[in-house]
């Protein structure tokens, strides 16, 4: 029985990833979590576990890799999008969950103003910055689908 609840918390944090501002992976992970509480880890699932965490982890990078390849892409300036990047973090802490992609956004538009003084290259630096945003939604549904797979695998070798 715990399987499958765990099971459906982590289909619905692969489902909640299609949502940019939804933790899914840390939902995913949490429960794999409770399952390594309960069950226990040995050498080999401990290894399954390490690298569901790495997963996790790097789920958080990737929304930044993203974001700031697709801004620079359509011609931001790095600093405009390190200061996006510092801003989605700042709008992430203080107003979650919106504020990180609404500052981020933001951060990035006032910047390529500045820069470039042409309100329609500043608005394609922030487009490209949102596009690459809806771009890492695939690339942290991959990565909660090999998490799901790898706690799978767990669960098999646990019932051997």
């Amino acid at each position: 029985m715990l399987d499958l609840i765990l099971l459906a918390v982590m289909l619905f944090g692969l489902a909640s990833l299609i949502i940019p501002i939804m933790p899914g992976l840390t939902i995913i992970w949490v429960a794999v979590l409770v399952y390594a509480i309960v069950i226990g880890l040995n050498w080999g699932t401990g290894i399954l576990f390490a690298i569901i965490t790495i997963l996790m982890a790097a789920g958080g990078f990737v929304d930044q890799l993203f974001m700031g390849a697709g801004a620079k892409k359509t011609g931001a300036g790095w600093v405009a999008i390190v200061v996006a990047m510092a801003a989605g973090l700042v709008g992430s802490i203080i107003w979650p969950p919106l504020g990180g992609i609404l500052l981020a956004l933001l951060g990035i538009f006032v910047v390529e103003i500045i820069r470039v003084r042409d309100l329609r290259k500043a608005w394609d630096s922030t487009r490209g910055m949102a596009l690459g945003c809806g771009t890492a939604v695939f690339a942290r549904m991959g990565m909660g689908v090999v998490m799901i797979l790898l706690w799978g695998l767990w669960v098999y070798l646990a019932s051997r």
